[in-house]
């Protein structure tokens, strides 16, 4: 299982981060040893001062694939869930300024918070999905697939290309404005709706 990531792909964030607007999809992975699941809680590790909280929806891959066309993208997913990117900064500012490459800031243990996934069938229009983020009880970060740089079906495209799409793969999709710092004791709550998918604290 592998946990394929979307960076930059809601214009807000891009802007928030000062980051430059992609022509692509902006790639990167995690290993499995990065899930938690469950609701288990995520220790904050000693190696940052500055871990980010990135709110995301996650696409369940359900059957193997490569090179995927946009209008077949639909059928290689039936689960969309919630989860989060937690972001190293501190570490990614340094590796960035160094030109160097960022896994470190990304992929570390934990790093992957997932949640529960709802069926695809639940989901009127995938183009037009609601998502929020509360931090014990405030809403810090909102979000709309109307608002995706690049959609389920074009990110399922680029990818396949790449990486061989297999059964239990998670694509996360791109967070949007309002990633920020979390500190030990936040309770972090993921929804879809008004649906809570994910539900953990930070220790």
């Amino acid at each position: 299982m592998k946990i394929i990531c979307i960076g930059r792909n809601y214009v807000a964030h891009i802007e928030e981060l000062q980051n430059e607007r992609p022509t692509n999809p902006v790639v990167f992975l995690k290993p499995e040893t990065a899930i938690l699941k469950k609701g288990a809680p995520f220790f904050y590790p000693d190696f940052s001062q500055n871990i980010h909280h990135e709110g995301e929806l996650v696409l369940k891959i359900n059957k193997e694939g490569k090179y995927i066309q946009k209008k077949f993208a639909h059928r290689y997913f039936d689960e969309i869930g919630f989860g989060i990117d937690f972001t190293a900064r501190d570490l990614q500012d340094q590796c960035k300024a160094k030109g160097l490459p960022w896994e470190i800031s990304k992929a570390f243990n934990g790093s992957a918070p997932i949640g529960d996934f709802i069926p695809v069938s639940e989901l009127p229009d995938l183009n037009n999905i609601d998502f929020h983020l509360t931090i014990t009880g405030e809403v810090r970060q909102k979000g709309n697939t109307s608002l995706l740089l690049f959609d389920f079906g074009t990110i399922i495209e680029y990818v396949s290309k790449f990486f061989m799409l297999k059964k239990g793969d998670l694509i996360y999709t791109g967070t949007p404005a309002g990633v920020g710092p979390v500190k030990p004791g936040d309770r972090l709550e993921g929804f879809i709706g008004t649906k809570k998918l994910l539900d953990f604290e930070v220790k």
